[in-house]
């Protein structure tokens, strides 16, 4: 579109990139992205699956896990339908609407892992400091409320920023330099003032990218001194198991967004290589691992799974 135009009177497209320098190879490259999609799907909607057919496992920790798996698996299918047929068929173009649609999925479904993670650095702290109330302090409707806190925190959070982004001018190159798109990699193309719109990134990110990291590392601390004050080492070990796989997918959704912040912050000459890798980690890590450690760690889930799939292969037969 001409010099100045502003993009809210008319409509237009932003390409997308794949992996600089790799265009030749996007075929290839599919092959291992298509086995991460695959991974992340069949293992988040297995533990799903698996949460809500058994009984057993109506408890307050395979709820929360239940919410972190939804979330992961709306966040894989929020940019696998660029990511794929861009590495298969070059399909770069991507309408003005639906950018703006796959921002919004994308930042909220990332704020709500956050948050889901947040909820249960809290139902661990309350099962381990709070043995005796655990269920008459995590009640379903407790669990409910907390859910939709999650929902509206995350949603309310991502729309004034697109709100604020809808109404700029893009003028320069239309080019986005990921598979998928991004508030940070958008507001790059704004030619006008950006100021407010930066300003309430930097609440947001205060918000939830640091809050929610300081409350988990302090409930952790709490835990660390009760289980301190438990008699035996067993105890303590077994306490300790029981928040490891929490503590992985803690480290598994942080240290890459953390490493995102930074590169865009502060690698802006880097080579584009390494913020494409960077950003697809952040994306891609979360929904991969996730479900890999839970089903490695935790012992039910684990037997769920093995039991759903010896159903289905016995259906087969």
């Amino acid at each position: 579109s001409s010099e100045g135009t502003n993009s809210t009177q008319e409509p237009f497209s932003f390409l997308l990139t794949g992996i600089p320098g790799f265009e030749s190879a996007h075929v290839w490259i599919s092959i291992p992205f298509c086995c991460l999609y695959a991974i992340s799907m069949v293992g988040n909607a297995s533990i799903l699956v698996v949460i809500r057919t058994e009984p057993a496992l109506r408890q307050p920790m395979y709820l929360f896990l239940s919410m972190l798996a939804l979330t992961d698996l709306g966040l894989t299918l929020t940019t696998l339908p660029t990511v794929m047929p861009l590495l298969w068929f070059n399909a770069q173009e991507i309408g003005f609407e639906a950018c703006f649609a796959q921002v919004f999925f994308i930042h909220t479904f990332s704020f709500m892992e956050s948050s889901v993670l947040l909820a249960m650095s809290f139902d661990r702290y309350v099962a381990i400091c709070r043995p005796l109330h655990y269920a008459t302090i995590l009640t379903s409707q407790v669990i409910g409320g907390i859910g939709s806190a999650i929902l509206c925190r995350s949603v309310l959070a991502v729309l004034p920023s697109l709100l604020l982004l809808k109404r700029l001018p893009f003028c320069r190159s239309h080019l986005l330099s990921h598979s998928y798109c991004l508030h940070q990699d958008m507001i790059r193309l704004v030619c006008a003032d950006i100021r407010v719109n930066s300003w309430y990134g930097f609440a947001v990110a205060l918000l939830i990218i640091v809050m929610d990291p300081l409350l988990i590392v302090l409930s952790y601390t709490l835990i660390l001194r009760s289980i301190l004050g438990t008699a035996s080492w067993t105890e303590r070990l077994r306490a300790l198991n029981n928040c490891l796989s929490h503590v992985l997918a803690v480290l598994v959704l942080y240290v890459p967004m953390v490493g995102v912040s930074v590169t865009h912050r502060f690698a802006k000459h880097a080579s584009p290589l390494v913020h494409v890798i960077m950003a697809n980690v952040y994306l891609l890590a979360p929904p991969v691992m996730n479900p890999i450690i839970y089903s490695v760690k935790t012992k039910q889930i684990r037997q769920g799974i093995m039991h759903l799939f010896s159903q289905r292969n016995m259906l087969l037969r």
